[in-house]
């Protein structure tokens, strides 16, 4: 069952040496992946496990668009946190608010808009009803697409 939760979702991530460049520090792209962990663990706290909601709804989650500011870099072995939350709830689609922090300092925010889509056909299709009703109150913004 779906809970829905009070406020944003934090995540830890520890900077691996895997995670950086030839400059030491994170690589653009892996913050991509560290908004990506955040987002799919939100939903695993929130009771969705992916895969069996894709087996029980044939829904499936697509990155429709991403926008990301980079503003300070993280280096190896840094501590992050990256904060999650829904700036507007559609009918098929999620838009998400993400910041990556070190302590008090901002790092890097995006902006990601997953969208609802049919497993087997790949077609826009309405977020299921439970995880609607866990997401709405967190949400910034009501459906509109």
């Amino acid at each position: 069952m779906l809970q829905p939760a009070s406020e944003d979702f934090r995540f830890p991530i520890r900077v691996y040496y895997e995670d950086t460049d030839a400059g030491g520090v994170v690589y653009y792209a892996n913050y991509l992946k560290f908004f990506e962990r955040a987002r799919t663990e939100w939903l695993r706290a929130l009771g969705v496990e992916q895969r069996a909601l894709a087996a029980r709804t044939g829904c499936i989650f697509i990155v429709r668009g991403i926008e990301t500011q980079y503003r300070r870099p993280a280096a190896l072995d840094d501590s992050l946190t990256i904060r999650c939350q829904v700036s507007r709830l559609g009918k098929a689609s999620i838009d998400f608010l993400q910041f990556c922090e070190r302590g008090d300092e901002l790092l890097a925010t995006g902006k990601v808009q997953v969208g609802c889509v049919d497993h087997a056909t790949l077609r826009p299709r309405a977020l299921p009803p439970d995880l609607v009703l866990a997401l709405a109150p967190l949400a910034a913004a009501p459906a509109t697409d």
